[in-house]
């Protein structure tokens, strides 16, 4: 297939821009939100809108009828309804891999024809099978470890997407473990999260996951050693093929590992890192909450995605909420954007949403090879309310910095008294009222909120395996309609390579194996302290 240029022109060339840029500074750079409504009283009706289990309130933000109705055409002239279907047909828009970019058909029926004809999707539904019969098998007893002992705890071993996804999924539907089995993760390559780990798991009972493309993560690899180093040790030379599954595709390293060929479990080049919890990569979550579970969290995607692909821009979850990020950051000046949801079973939801945004977003650079001519991709951070109020709403409320929110709702208890968690909701609807209502006092001027600060809010009916699906698709597709706009591409990582490659060159002087062949004074400098520190240790 030939590659696609989603964007071909810079969106500050395409016609729409210059009237945005006039419409902000003629109308809505110093508009109060507050006067948004006392000038349409139907404003929440005609800024709201419901995708699937997902309603979304974007009321509260900076913005007008004209302001959506120019929005909405730099969608059309960046091209992003023939960007979107590009996508599901398997074009290869990932264009500096030359690659298509397929989490969507991770998650479609055969009969959406999602990409059928690209290499590997029709392998889809065989993984998902086998995957299937691995887990019942667990669940069963009848996949057992080396003793004979059922696995009770499900440890993955990964790093990025591999680890992000899988852990802020897990945490986020803890209602939904099954019964007897505990979720873990290890990912960090200084060791720590395993030394931890295996101070409290029983060997005999614990199941490994390790997900590497490649099977040659640094981090990962050196994590997975450490693991089958500690049940060999424990329970003899025997036992790794019993106790290690697999999501990779590199079968000669898996050999070497000694992982069981019937615990292998493939996926394709076109399932990026950040995307990837659709794919085999999910398997540890797929054993913590069931097969049922997982496929209930793949449809939601699915209806996820059947929106974005069929439903006009302008009640397009996805797309609105890319439009309004790109609003904000292009022309309002925000660098960041906080994620704040009111469940604490999503309190890793923000970091999950860091990694997607900002390592697909984070690009200075077009399509095209040439330079970016406007902002691209924000920074992504958050927390849980309500420990996040106690914390940085200081300076939501009164800081200078101006931050766009998304709060994200669970109308029912993940698990606690629904009277607590009532003071959660109420939490949340109080906080997004006072950004952007304000508070003002005359005499005390160190009280005064200066409001108008806008906010989404995203409600759910609970936190459910289909409502999260649908969650992460909707923050999924809204980073792909900013990147199409922006030009760049959304789903490479190259930002993430050269510090690594580095670290390889550098490892073998924090070793002392070898000198320090690098030519930065401050790393020669920092090596040399090390060494003298460790030098005097030894002496002591």
């Amino acid at each position: 297939m030939k590659a696609v240029a989603l964007s071909p022109a810079y969106p500050t060339d395409l016609p729409v821009w210059e009237s945005l840029s006039a419409h902000f500074k003629n109308d809505m750079r110093s508009r109060r939100i507050s006067d948004l409504f006392r000038n349409n009283q139907q404003r929440f009706d005609s800024y709201s809108l419901e995708a699937g289990d997902l309603f979304l309130d974007y009321s509260k933000n900076i913005i007008n009828a004209n302001t959506r109705e120019l929005l909405i055409q730099l969608a059309r002239e960046a091209k992003v309804p023939a960007a979107i279907e590009a996508m599901f047909m398997g074009e290869p828009i990932n264009v500096s891999e030359g690659r298509s970019v397929l989490h969507a058909a991770l998650r479609s029926k055969l009969s959406d024809e999602v990409a059928l004809g690209v290499p590997g999707v029709s392998e889809i539904w065989d993984v998902l099978e086998k995957m299937t019969a691995f887990v019942n098998g667990v669940h069963a007893g009848d996949i057992h470890g080396v003793n004979g002992r059922r696995f009770k705890n499900i440890v993955n071993i990964g790093i990025g997407g591999s680890d992000l996804g899988l852990v802020m999924a897990s945490r986020a539907l803890r209602n939904y473990w099954q019964p007897g089995i505990n979720f873990h993760s290890v990912s960090n390559v200084d060791g720590t999260q395993l030394v931890d780990l295996s101070a409290q798991l029983n060997p005999e009972e614990t199941l490994f996951v390790i997900c590497s493309k490649s099977f040659t993560t640094q981090e990962t690899m050196v994590n997975a050693n450490a693991a089958s180093e500690w049940i060999t040790d424990r329970l003899g030379g025997g036992a790794v093929e019993h106790h290690f599954a697999a999501a990779s595709t590199n079968h000669e390293a898996m050999d070497l590992f000694g992982i069981n060929p019937d615990y292998r479990f493939s996926f394709w080049d076109w399932v990026g890192g950040r995307y990837s919890i659709w794919s085999a990569v999910g398997l540890s979550l797929a054993l913590t909450i069931g097969v049922d579970r997982f496929s209930e969290m793949l449809a939601g995607a699915r209806r996820m995605d059947q929106h974005f692909r069929t439903v006009p821009l302008d009640q397009n979850m996805p797309a609105l909420l890319a439009l309004i990020g790109i609003w904000y950051n292009n022309f309002f000046g925000s660098e960041s954007q906080a994620i704040l949801p009111y469940d604490n079973r999503l309190d890793r939801l923000p970091a999950f949403l860091q990694q997607l945004q900002m390592e697909s977003s984070g690009k200075g650079v077009r399509t095209d090879g040439q330079p970016v001519q406007s902002q691209t991709g924000g920074i992504i951070w958050g927390e849980a309310g309500s420990n996040a109020q106690h914390s940085f709403y200081q300076l939501l409320h009164q800081g200078t910095r101006f931050v766009p929110v998304d709060f994200i709702l669970p109308l029912q208890s993940s698990g606690a008294s629904q009277q607590q968690h009532d003071l959660a909701i109420a939490n949340c609807l109080a906080q997004s009222e006072a950004l952007m209502d304000g508070f003002s006092m005359d005499d005390e001027p160190h009280r005064t909120h200066p409001g108008s600060r806008p906010s989404n809010t995203i409600l759910m009916s609970q936190l459910s395996p289909s409502s999260l699906g649908q969650l992460i698709a909707l923050y999924e597709h809204k980073v792909f309609v900013e990147g199409v706009i922006w030009g760049i591409n959304s789903f490479d990582q190259y930002g993430v390579e050269l510090g690594k490659r580095l670290a390889g060159d550098v490892a073998p002087a924090v070793s002392g194996k070898a000198d320090y062949r690098g030519e930065n004074p401050s790393t020669r400098r920092l090596l040399e302290r090390l060494l003298s520190e460790r030098q005097r240790g030894r002496a002591g």
